[in-house]
């Protein structure tokens, strides 16, 4: 078996998670916090470490240690290629816990919760049969608890429980990735809600032992809604806030963490050619809304639902619902130059807030398809 290091920060972190801090301790510390599903039961801190967290009201809010950045938002191109190998490989992965503060929007700050400092999380890739060990690390400028839960993991929370720490703090968990899909992984505290609205979400594509069709281009989105104390547009800094999360009221739904992310006004459109193709994958950390992913000027050429990759795949889709908690893996043909919005067709979530991406198809134009004079 061949083994290589795909750590996704700057250097290789080491450490174990410290243990000691009873469920009674806990909760304590947590002001009762209700544990979900009771999946996190027995967490590994002691009393010193968990007094480092703070209170549900507070881990939203903007502190003076909070690190400013100049963006959040992931480039849907920064992502592994396909894999070639059909032998079995051990990968070494790093998450780092990261709260920041970035604009959503010209003058709109917020406190995003992020892994590794953008949203969505790295994609992660390897072949079914692989085994991962991971590293979760909880920087020590962090407001509270993170973990990490893969939904591609068999074992207690998708590896929740045994990769929850503290501000300051690491731990350590080995899972073998042994059914292929894509599929999301995320922050599953106590009030994961919140941290998942945040941005503290990813996925990780387990390829089949055949690998995936080939395709020209690869692209990586994720949708989330954010809930704040003021209204879209309103400068300044934009806490998060519970009660319009309860009700479902979101202040933006964005497409990989902030208002029309990838479009030539923000931070660029994607580009391809006529006649290539691509692959997008997709994944909604929500956590509250589906999303209704539709390629306005295109369709889906082919689309495996859920990221059941393994599957045979649907032919020529419209608009594919990608549930909060999942993904969708798809393919795009490019017959015509054109600009394609990337939308969620609840058209309310495009056009007020924030729910956008373009590919521009560059080429000659094609009048024997489409004809606009």
């Amino acid at each position: 078996m061949d083994t290589d290091k795909e750590d996704l920060t700057d250097k290789p972190l080491k450490g174990k998670s410290t243990n000691g801090l009873s469920r009674k301790e806990f909760m304590k510390n947590m002001g009762g916090a209700m544990l979900s599903g009771g999946m996190l039961a027995s967490l590994p801190f002691s009393d010193a470490e968990a007094k480092e967290t703070t209170s549900e009201n507070n881990a939203g809010l903007i502190t003076p240690n909070t690190p400013r950045v100049d963006r959040v938002a992931a480039d849907p191109t920064d992502i592994p290629g396909p894999i070639s190998r059909r032998t079995p490989k051990t990968h070494e992965v790093t998450l780092v816990a990261k709260e920041v503060v970035a604009e959503i929007e010209d003058g709109v700050q917020f406190k995003h919760m992020t892994w590794n400092g953008q949203v969505p999380g790295p994609m992660i890739r390897v072949r079914q049969g692989d085994t991962v060990n991971l590293t979760v690390k909880n920087l020590s400028e962090n407001t509270t608890i993170h973990n990490v839960d893969f939904h591609a993991v068999y074992g207690t929370g998708g590896c929740a429980k045994a990769t929850t720490v503290p501000p300051g703090k690491d731990a350590q968990v080995s899972f073998k990735a042994t059914y292929p899909g894509a599929f999301i992984y995320h922050c599953a505290v106590p009030r994961l809600d919140m941290h998942i609205s945040s941005g503290m979400y990813g996925m990780i594509v387990v390829e089949p032992p055949e690998g995936l069709p080939e395709v020209d281009h690869e692209f990586y989105f994720g949708q989330n809604e954010v809930y704040t104390d003021k209204e879209a547009g309103e400068k300044g800094v934009h806490n998060f806030h519970k009660p319009s999360m309860i009700a479902e009221n979101p202040t933006y739904v964005l497409l990989n963490g902030a208002k029309n992310a990838i479009t030539p006004n923000r931070y660029g459109a994607l580009e391809v050619d006529r006649e290539e193709t691509a692959r997008v994958f997709m994944v909604t950390g929500g956590p509250n809304l589906t999303s209704n992913f539709h390629p306005i000027g295109n369709v889906w050429t082919k689309a495996w639902r859920e990221g059941a990759i393994h599957n045979d795949p649907e032919t020529y889709l419209q608009t594919c619902k990608v549930a909060p908690g999942s993904c969708g893996v798809f393919q795009m043909d490019f017959p015509v130059p054109e600009n394609i919005m990337l939308v969620d067709h609840a058209l309310s979530r495009y056009a007020k807030k924030g729910m956008l991406g373009i590919i521009k198809v560059n080429g000659e134009e094609q009048p024997e398809i489409f004809d606009a004079s």
